[in-house]
């Protein structure tokens, strides 16, 4: 399948910052969905029998549908409130025109996603069962999941969202262009298992769909930042001077990460984020967590990479 089109080699692919699924990237990814329910591949774990012999001929969409809004009750909330009605499948994913302005919240679609990725497989027939006039049909996980997560990626990044189907099944967010190598690939190793900690989480949490989330992923980061002040011992000032000192040794430049790691501090201390007293300037909007993060993030990475800390 191809991953781009005709309009991405010839311009650039589309910027991917968009948060809230739209109806249109709603409507593919639950077409995507029905298409594996209406071909078998959900079967393996909703097997749709033979009567002649139970062998598994298709996909039971109702055992599909009662363990998934088991499993996703804000979903069953949300067609409740706006079909006022019994389940079907195609209203449940985006399939109905008429209600465009009621979707889902992207948190339940993204958990759809990953419902439907843990179920799926490829479909294999083993013959055609002429008197039921159906097949009877075999699965084979491991390649019907790498095919979905494919379709579904392609979904997103066409539509310019910030989310991503991993390997493991999980939908990750994607970090701004400038840092998604580094936190893909960076291997904290500062002598510090505390320090070491506190940066293995940060990244976790700022990668997680839920913005709540996101923002526990800066505590993590300014927590770490603080700890890291006193990795050269001594007192935090004398400490976090040494350091800047080692990774910053020309003049003109020390002056400047030194500044940066003021502004950090102030920060930290400034914002809603170690800190929740009154006169605490919340953090409310995704696009400051970006921002807030990539600064730290990279002024950390910086002093760490330039004192052999990183790997």
């Amino acid at each position: 399948m191809p991953t781009d089109y005709f309009s991405d080699r010839e311009r650039a692919p589309r910027a991917r910052t968009e948060e809230v699924i739209s109806f249109g990237a709603w409507k593919a990814l639950g077409s995507l969905v029905i298409s594996k329910v209406e071909d078998g591949s959900l079967g393996i774990d909703f097997p749709a029998t033979c009567s002649d012999g139970y062998i598994a001929c298709g996909c039971d969409a109702g055992r599909f549908v009662s363990a998934m809004l088991g499993e996703i009750p804000e979903l069953a909330e949300w067609h409740e409130s706006v079909f006022k009605g019994d389940v079907y499948l195609p209203n449940l994913l985006g399939q109905n025109q008429h209600f465009q302005d009621k979707l889902p919240m992207t948190l339940e679609i993204l958990d759809v996603i990953e419902f439907c990725y843990k179920h799926v497989a490829k479909v294999q027939e083993i013959d055609y069962h002429g008197y039921l006039s159906h097949r009877h049909i075999r699965f084979e996980r491991q390649s019907g999941q790498a095919d979905f997560r494919e379709t579904a990626n392609l979904i997103l990044a066409r539509n310019g969202l910030v989310y991503e189907l991993a390997p493991n099944g999980k939908v990750v967010r994607l970090g701004p262009p400038v840092l998604r190598e580094a936190l893909a690939t960076v291997k904290f190793a500062t002598g510090d298992s505390e320090v070491d900690s506190f940066l293995k989480e940060a990244v976790r949490k700022y990668s997680n769909p839920d913005p709540n989330v996101r923002k526990e992923a800066l505590e993590k980061l300014w927590d770490a930042w603080e700890r890291l002040k006193t990795l050269e011992g001594g007192d935090k000032k004398s400490s976090i001077r040494t350091l800047l000192d080692e990774a910053a040794p020309q003049p003109v430049l020390r002056k400047v990460v030194e500044e940066a790691a003021q502004n950090a501090t102030s920060a930290g201390n400034s914002l809603m984020i170690r800190h929740t007293e009154v006169g605490k300037e919340p953090i409310e909007r995704s696009e400051v967590v970006d921002y807030l993060f990539h600064a730290l993030f990279a002024l950390i990475y910086f002093v760490l990479r330039s004192t052999g800390r990183v790997s």
